[in-house]
């Protein structure tokens, strides 16, 4: 009788541990691995609280090569990955670290903006310059690529140590964005080499190079992520934003549900809130992260963005073209180069002049 009684203690442990350890695997919260200044993003994830009070969310806002290390090296994984760097988010992709996401709004979502389902481009970030207001006091303030040129040129004593821009070796993002401007300009090495020249400050995100523009460290910013320095501008009425003219890159953040997301429904929940319209609806609303649907209306849209700067706004496209950025080859090569025009620049008199294409 003894033996039996124990045997069933046993029998009726065995499913109280197993309740026990499910409970605790619930109570952990979803978490959210961002290359994203939650300031920005808060109104956004305070939506998605409300719309899923069930989810307790966790979000992380690192550095964009943080991000990319935590997909391979997390342990447990995180359950979704969100990352400007466009071309090592695709790669983590392709290598197999993404979950399908079979929902309506993925479905539907724009061909150009995901990749096999697995990946979404969720917002329509433009990229930007901006400047101190009193550095129209001293010279006029670049609108285009070629004015900026011009600036580094002609004005190269004022300016010594007062450019900032993103160093391509400390950010994701910064490597992506001048790979992009090397496809869109004749003449970005020539940039390249004005910026050394004048010794630009090179940061590793955008915040360090507004804090910079704010304090009177830096008198000009290039290639800034449009979303924080509008945000910033709002608060700091000494840094003016100027959108290129000539053509301006536009980013998007992409987001993906990792493979071993130990909450794969409440991630499923999360990036089908960011595509869905009420997400959108507050990117647009809300943020200066700029809405991709073109069902939304607010302030800050895609569709807006583009009546303003007409088509010379130039999305970094997502597919598999990406790929070739992270190439390490390629990336070695470019970077080699980076350093020889930008740590011993040719002498100003030796350019050509800076020519924008007009395809």
């Amino acid at each position: 009788m003894t033996l039996h009684r124990h045997r069933f203690a046993w029998m009726l442990l065995v499913p109280l541990c197993a309740l026990a350890l499910s409970a605790r695997a619930q109570a952990t919260p979803l978490v959210v691995e961002a290359a994203l200044d939650i300031e920005v993003v808060e109104p956004l994830l305070e939506a998605f609280r409300s719309a899923h009070p069930e989810i307790d969310l966790e979000f992380h806002d690192r550095s964009t090569l943080t991000v990319d290390a935590l997909v391979s090296e997390a342990d447990p994984a995180p359950d979704v990955v969100i990352s400007s760097a466009m071309p090592w988010q695709m790669a983590r992709v392709n290598e197999g670290y993404a979950q399908r996401l079979d929902s309506p709004a993925a479905r539907n979502w724009p061909a150009w903006a995901k990749w096999r389902n697995e990946v979404f481009g969720f917002t329509f970030e433009p990229i930007v310059m901006a400047y101190r207001l009193d550095l129209s006091k001293q010279m006029m303030p670049p609108q285009t690529h070629a004015d900026l040129h011009t600036l580094l040129t002609t004005e190269t004593a004022q300016l010594q140590g007062k450019v900032t821009t993103y160093s391509p070796l400390k950010s994701g993002v910064g490597f992506s964005l001048f790979q992009q401007d090397a496809r869109y300009t004749p003449r970005f090495w020539d940039l390249v080499a004005g910026m050394g020249r004048v010794n630009a400050q090179l940061e590793g995100n955008t915040r360090t190079m507004l804090e910079g523009l704010s304090d009177g460290r830096y008198w000009l910013g290039y290639n800034l992520l449009g979303s924080y320095a509008m945000v910033w501008a709002q608060e700091h009425p000494e840094v003016i934003v100027q959108v290129p003219q000539d053509y301006s890159l536009v980013m998007m953040r992409m987001a993906f549900i990792h493979r071993d997301a130990p909450h794969p429904a409440a991630a499923a929940a999360f990036v089908d809130f960011l595509l869905g319209r009420e997400g959108q609806r507050v990117l647009a609303g809300q943020t200066p992260l700029f809405s991709v649907r073109p069902d939304i209306v607010g302030p800050y849209t895609a569709a807006r963005l583009r009546d303003q700067v007409g088509d010379r706004l130039y999305p970094i496209p997502l597919n598999a073209s990406l790929l070739a950025f992270v190439d390490p080859q390629r990336r070695d090569a470019f970077l080699a180069r980076w350093r020889r025009e930008f740590e011993h620049p040719r002498p100003a008199a030796d350019e050509q002049v800076f020519i924008q294409d007009s395809d």
